[in-house]
């Protein structure tokens, strides 16, 4: 097996296990959650965003128990690694969040903390000495570029901006006409994920597609949706987690149908690739799902925020 180097982007896997044929076992194993909602440190309560990273270790936000988990191959409990304070404002404290990923460059993580409006840092290094990197933000998605260079998506101003390191101010990459469904427009921009060429992918959740945006266009591709919201093959409704391959191919969470669904580069057409079928069969719809990734073996990870769970999915050899 060959598998190329990992980027530094946060949602692109580059492993060589994955292609356009692959396919994954329908049946996942609960990896974190299986005692059900709680606080303990092998429970969740609304996880949310989750980043898998090279060694296999597995951080997840735990939205309403106010912290980061981490856990790694094989472990029966998880450890918190940022957070787990009661919530508030402090720079010790999280609230609600909801998305992490790790910037390599800095071995710290960035965590969207939704509950105060804000992006921190949070050294895994130096936990004790946690930052505030941008304040009074609507984030989402985070994602970070092979430059070491913040993406962040603001849901309520419909915009994705960029921050260099260590800088007060970013810039609009994304978004500067406003609210809309026209090519050069977002609504409601969710996941984010940034491949080696700095194209910006982003789940336009309210115009029920994903979006492709080359590095300095000014208007996105639609890449996966954009039919309307459905349930056939060409349609998403409200599309949440995003993975991009080496090979340009959509991965995309497809919460309200229950499924997670493929677009190879260029097809106006996607695929089913997991679905969770006791989601369906429950009148009630016991399911919400949010985010996805892919270790460096293939495997996919889907979090279930309703079932308070992270299940994995095994390439199916």
């Amino acid at each position: 097996m060959t598998t190329t180097t990992t980027t530094t982007t946060t949602t692109t896997t580059t492993t060589g296990r994955v292609n356009t044929n692959t396919k994954w076992k329908q049946n996942g194993i609960t990896l974190v959650g299986d005692r059900g909602k709680g606080n303990e440190l092998d429970q969740l309560d609304n996880p949310k965003g989750i980043y898998i990273d090279d060694d296999g270790s597995v951080y997840i936000a735990d939205e309403n128990n106010h912290r980061i988990v981490r856990w790694i191959p094989d472990a029966k409990n998880g450890e918190v690694v940022a957070g787990g304070n009661p919530y508030g404002n402090r720079i010790d404290q999280l609230r609600l969040p909801i998305e992490v990923v790790i910037d390599k460059k800095n071995n710290s993580l960035i965590i969207c903390d939704a509950g105060n409006n804000r992006v921190v840092e949070w050294s895994l290094t130096y936990p004790q000495n946690p930052q505030i990197l941008v304040s009074n933000i609507f984030c989402d998605g985070l994602a970070i570029d092979n430059n070491g260079e913040l993406y962040i998506s603001e849901w309520r101003n419909n915009k994705i901006i960029r921050f260099q390191q260590g800088a007060k101010q970013g810039v609009v990459v994304i978004g500067k006409n406003g609210e809309g469904d026209y090519l050069n427009q977002l609504s409601s921009p969710g996941n984010l994920v940034v491949d080696q060429d700095y194209s910006i992918y982003v789940s336009d959740r309210k115009n029920h597609r994903v979006m492709k945006w080359l590095k300095g266009a000014k208007q996105g591709i639609v890449v996966a949706g954009g039919h309307g919201m459905g349930n056939s093959f060409n349609q998403l409704v409200y599309p949440k987690g995003l993975i991009v391959d080496h090979l340009g191919n959509v991965y995309v969470v497809d919460p309200s149908n229950y499924r997670v669904m493929r677009w190879l580069n260029g097809s106006q057409v996607g695929s089913i690739i997991v679905e969770l079928l006791s989601c369906v069969e429950n009148s009630d719809g016991m399911c919400l799902l949010d985010d996805i990734s892919l270790d460096r073996q293939g495997n996919l990870y889907i979090v279930n925020t309703f079932n308070h769970t992270v299940k994995k999915f095994y390439i199916d050899d």
